[in-house]
C-alpha cells in the first residue's frame, strides 16, 4: 500500500434526536467509549459526539450530531443507508441477537452477507445499523474493547464495517469508488456490489445497493450526515484533494477539525463522502480519565465557551452504568 492510498473506514456521523439518550445507547448497551463530547464546528448549537473504542482510534468512529428542532429524516435511496460495526465472530452475534432483544431493540434474523453473518438492528430514531461477523474476516484490524464497558471483551464491537449505500446510479458511483478513490469491486448478491479499499477485509468496505422504487431519502434524525474514509496524515491529505479537485467534484477543500484534518465532497446525489487523517487524535487536550466527561472545544472555539454551553442541553456522560 503506498502511503497515498485510503486505508480505510474512518468513521460515520450520523443524527440523532437526543444526545444523551445516543450516550446511553451507545456507551451503555454497545459498549462504546465517549472519546469526545464537543460541538459540531459549523453549527455550535449542536453537539459533536465521538464513540469509539477504548482510546479513539480512527476507524472505530461514529459520531452523532443532535440539530435543535430538526424533523426525523426518512430512509430511502441516495443515501448512506446502513451503518455497518465489526464483532469478533459468529458467536458474538448470537450474543448480541440476546443482548438488544433484552434492552427491546429491534432486531431483524442473522442473515448472511457476502459470506459473513450480519445482524441489522434499528436504534430508538430507526436509525439503521448492523453488527458484522470477522468469523473469516482479514485485513485491517479492529481497535480495542472500551475498558468500562459492561461487553465482554470477546464480544465486543471492534469498529466500524461495511456499510451500505443505496444509490439509483449505483455504476456511477462505482466508477468513482474505483478509478477515483481506489476501491475493488469484489463481488455482486441480491443487486449489491460489494467494494473493498486494499485487501483491508470489513475495515474497509462500502456495499453498494440499487434502488428505483424507493424514494429519495430525506436527511433528519435517524439518518446518515456522512461517511469518511482514514488517510495517513496531513501531505495525503493535500494529495487527496488534488485527486479530487482534478475528478470534477463538488468538495471543501482542507478543513482543519483540530482532532483531525479532512475534505468533504458529493459523491453522489444525497451522498457525502469524507477524507480524514488518522491523527492527531481525540486525547490531545484532554486526559484518558476525562475523555467524554466534559465538554471540550478545540481551541478556536475556546472563546465562545460560555455562549456555547448556554445553547447546549446538559447530560452526565461521566459514569457508565453497569449489568
Amino acid at each position: 500500500m503506498a502511503k497515498t492510498d485510503l486505508i480505510g473506514l474512518h468513521h460515520v456521523t450520523a443524527i440523532t434526536s437526543s444526545a444523551p439518550k445516543m450516550f446511553d445507547f451507545m456507551t451503555n448497551l454497545l459498549g462504546l467509549h465517549l472519546i469526545k463530547k464537543t460541538v459540531n464546528q459549523d453549527d455550535v448549537s449542536t453537539y459533536h459526539l465521538y464513540f469509539t473504542d477504548d482510546m479513539g482510534t480512527a476507524g472505530t468512529d461514529i459520531t452523532f450530531f443532535d440539530f435543535p428542532g430538526i424533523d426525523q429524516g426518512k430512509f430511502g435511496k441516495n443515501s448512506i443507508s446502513r451503518i455497518g460495526f465489526r464483532v469478533p465472530n459468529d458467536d458474538a452475534l448470537t450474543y448480541w441477537a440476546q443482548r438488544l432483544a433484552d434492552a427491546g431493540v429491534v432486531t431483524d434474523a442473522i442473515q448472511t452477507q457476502f459470506g459473513a453473518k450480519v445482524l441489522p438492528f434499528y436504534d430508538f430514531d430507526q436509525q439503521r445499523y448492523q453488527l458484522v461477523s470477522d468469523e473469516h474476516n482479514v485485513g485491517l484490524e479492529g481497535g480495542t474493547p472500551y475498558r468500562q464497558s459492561q461487553v465482554p471483551a470477546d464480544m465486543a464491537i471492534s469498529g466500524l464495517g461495511p456499510t451500505i449505500i443505496t444509490v439509483s446510479e449505483p455504476e456511477r458511483l462505482g466508477r468513482l469508488l474505483v478509478d477515483v478513490m481506489g476501491f475493488t469491486e469484489l463481488d455482486h448478491q441480491d443487486g449489491q456490489v460489494l467494494y473493498e479499499l486494499h485487501e483491508g477485509g470489513h475495515g474497509a468496505q462500502v456495499i453498494v445497493e440499487r434502488s428505483l422504487i424507493l424514494p429519495d431519502g430525506i436527511q433528519g434524525y435517524g439518518t446518515v450526515h456522512h461517511m469518511a474514509f482514514r488517510t495517513h496524515d496531513t501531505e495525503s491529505l493535500r494529495y487527496w484533494i488534488e485527486r479530487v479537485q482534478n475528478a470534477g467534484l463538488h468538495d471543501s477543500g482542507f478543513v482543519e477539525r483540530f482532532y483531525f484534518q479532512s475534505e468533504y465532497f458529493r459523491a453522489a446525489p444525497g451522498v457525502l463522502f469524507e477524507i480524514a487523517t488518522d491523527g492527531p487524535g481525540f486525547l490531545q487536550d484532554e486526559t484518558y480519565d476525562e475523555a467524554g466527561v466534559h465538554l471540550e472545544l478545540p481551541p478556536f472555539l475556546e472563546g465562545q465557551r460560555a455562549e456555547i454551553e448556554a445553547n447546549l442541553v446538559p447530560f452526565n456522560s461521566g459514569e457508565v452504568t453497569h449489568d
